[in-house]
């Protein structure tokens, strides 16, 4: 891309545009990809305890959710990397297929071992979908308008999210489980025919060297001490083998991944990073905002299931208090960050927003209203939502530009794999809560001694099916171990809280108030970091119409020029020479509206007619356009203030690129003004 970039600032030829609706369609493909990988984060929630009802392995439960968060965690960088090698439009394609086929099988799985393998498969290529999705519009979309492209992802990512438990229930209570993956079967064949139709192969401007063994490494890291966390003190007792074997593991893997990291010619997580101390909190902050988002989101609909009786259907609906407060803080704190440049106070409020979320959910019982859960989960999603984008945006602001793109996927990257944790550990603590319980109860008479305990731990929720002399006190004893699990969240959301008041703040630079519920809250992305700047700058472009942008530069340029007559200057610079009959071919109008424009250009001595009709510009006019086009620049380079462009040849030229292409934008009805 900078190579390109390059060129096209230093030929003055404009970037090559795809075909308006090709463009449209390459767009669907690309949203219907991510809304997959975005829905299969939480569309499990609501399902998970009819699944553990057919499948049984309750104690592996957390694993069905934890297997895709660490698969499309882990693989996340090297979709990035093969994208750039093979090009793009292969890669996001493999993706598709190898989703496809993990959902096919997750469908088809006859017992937890191979639902939990073929999630998975399903993760794999859910992280290509996601980390290709927006470079794919980067391909096909040209910088001025890929700031509203981007948006819209981001916005599909955060609906995606919300509704994922909702439909994930309704699915269930109106067909099966199974459809909670068979669904993506029709989504995802469409958005490959539309990806094999639209989108144009294009050979890689590079080829980057890829980490692998650092990939392996860490993933294989992460796997230890997940299975730790998630098998330790139920399949496993603590001073077991397994348990030391994988502990061993662990710290054998990581020393072996900080050494490749110390030699690898492209890191996928540079050790460097870990010298910046915004760097280090933001990166533990996100591991427990992850780690607790995930850990509640999973299991809240179980207690709803088993302890308030709630269909699937039901259940999801009554997480969307908690959805509901995560979007309006994230998208507030955006505009509040956005205005006033201050954003320590989010994180430090959002954390303690977390610990007392947790904490009055702790207090909920079998006779708890929904109302009131609803409004303790409403706290929860509060604080989740105010941290979760400041993390990006204050890492963002305290890097340089060497660093910006790794520092940004890096600091995601810790919160996803906080996700992966957060549904094991959770998971961990009900299972042992609740064994402990049972057989305290059964000991002490609390429970009959004719309870089936093996079949309702096995499915809680067929707790439901027994009369309520049996089925009261297991409720009970059910709804007291969620609210333990809670309770013990609930300081560890305060170690964040405590990390979150010793944040740096420093000035905000301009481009770095840019973030959205996609960026903020998705799997990591790892973009370069000229692609992170292009990101920003396209972004804040965008919310300039186009009669705005142009008045900014005139005044600036102190001009004495209309905004319709500039913008005609740059669509003759660019497309001409043109006749005015081409004019009105292009503007859809007759001759008689548009040569009274072309006339007082021509007056004006910035427009010049040669007996054959064809329009040019004059040496006046083409002043006009170079005085414009450094203005321009000036004004963009100003919203990169702090990490002097002028230091980096591949900004510069992009910033060239884009201050002609964004005074170039294809509206031609300006010049009927």
């Amino acid at each position: 891309m900078a190579v390109d970039q390059a060129q096209q600032a230093d030929t003055g030829t404009p970037p090559i545009e795809e075909n308006h609706g090709k463009v449209m369609l390459v767009f669907a493909g690309v949203m219907l990809g991510m809304f997959l990988a975005a829905l299969d984060q939480t569309i499990v929630a609501t399902a998970l305890p009819t699944i553990v009802g057919d499948l049984g392995g309750a104690n592996h439960l957390s694993w069905v959710v934890t297997a895709y968060m660490l698969a499309s965690t882990a693989t996340t960088p090297l979709w990035g990397k093969l994208g750039d090698m093979f090009g793009r439009k292969t890669v996001f394609q493999v993706c598709i297929v190898i989703f496809l086929i993990g959902s096919v099988l997750c469908g088809q799985a006859h017992n937890m071992v191979e639902l939990i393998a073929f999630r998975a498969l399903q993760g794999i290529g859910g992280g290509g979908l996601m980390v290709l999705s927006m470079a794919i519009i980067s391909d096909v979309v040209p910088p001025r308008d890929r700031g509203r492209y981007q948006g819209v992802i981001g916005a599909v990512f955060g609906v995606a999210s919300v509704l994922g438990p909702l439909l994930g229930g309704f699915l269930v209570d109106n067909l099966s489980w199974r459809w909670v993956f068979y669904v993506n079967l029709p989504i995802g064949a469409i958005a490959l025919a539309v990806i094999s139709v639209a989108l144009s192969k294009k050979n890689p401007d590079h080829k980057p060297k890829i980490d692998y063994l650092g990939v392996f490494l860490i993933a294989a890291a992460s796997v230890c001490l997940v299975l730790i966390t998630s098998l330790g003190g139920s399949t496993w007792a603590w001073s077991s083998a397994p348990i030391y074997l994988c502990a061993a593991g662990a710290v054998v893997l990581i020393f072996l991944f900080i050494l490749v990291e110390q030699r690898a010619a492209e890191p996928v997580l540079p050790l460097k990073l870990f010298r910046n101390p915004v760097f280090t909190q933001c990166s533990a902050i996100g591991f427990v905002v992850g780690l607790c988002m995930f850990g509640g989101l999973s299991y809240l609909p179980l207690f709803m299931q088993v302890v308030n009786a709630d269909s699937p259907t039901i259940s999801g609906l009554r997480l969307l208090p908690m959805m509901a407060g995560l979007l309006v803080a994230s998208i507030g704190t955006g505009q509040l960050i956005s205005r006033y440049g201050r954003y320590k106070i989010y994180p430090i409020i959002g954390t303690l927003c977390m610990s007392l979320g947790l904490f009055l959910m702790s207090r909920i019982d079998e006779h708890t209203s929904s109302t009131t859960l609803g409004w303790y989960m409403a706290v929860f999603g509060l604080g989740i939502g105010l941290t979760m984008q400041v993390l990006t945006i204050a890492t963002q602001n305290n890097v340089d530009y060497a660093d910006l793109g790794v520092a940004t996927s890096g600091v995601t990257y810790f919160r996803s794999i906080g996700g992966s944790f957060g549904a094991s550990i959770f998971g961990t603590i009900l299972n042992n809560e609740l064994s402990s319980k049972v057989d305290t109860s059964l000991h002490n008479g609390v429970l009959a001694t004719t309870f089936p305990v093996k079949q309702i731990l096995g499915d809680p929720t067929a707790v439901n099916k027994l009369p309520p002399v049996l089925r009261n006190p297991f409720v009970h004893i059910y709804a007291t171990s969620c609210a333990h699990v809670f309770l013990i969240a609930s300081p560890i959301a305060l170690v964040a809280f405590v990390l979150a008041l010793f944040l740096r703040e420093v000035p905000l630079r301009t481009a770095t108030s840019t973030t959205d519920l996609g960026e903020s809250s998705g799997l990591p992305t790892f973009r370069t970091s000229l692609a992170e700047i292009e990101r920003f700058v396209t972004k804040l472009s965008s919310r300039q119409n186009v009669w705005e942008r142009y008045g900014r530069v005139i005044e600036r340029a102190d001009l004495d020029i209309s905004v319709p007559h500039a913008y005609a200057l740059f669509r003759l610079h660019n497309a001409g020479p043109l006749t005015e009959e081409q004019i009105c071919t292009r503007l859809r109008t007759s001759l008689d509206e548009i040569r009274p424009k072309v006339d007082k250009m021509i007056n004006a001595g910035t427009v010049q007619r040669d007996p054959n009709g064809v329009l040019t510009l004059t040496p006046e006019g083409e002043h006009i356009i170079d005085k414009m086009s450094q203005v321009r620049l000036q004004l963009l380079e100003e919203q990169l203030k702090g990490w002097d462009p002028e230091h980096h040849e591949e900004l510069i030229a992009f910033l060239k690129t884009l201050a002609d292409n964004s005074l170039d934008a294809p509206d031609y009805t300006l010049m009927r003004g």
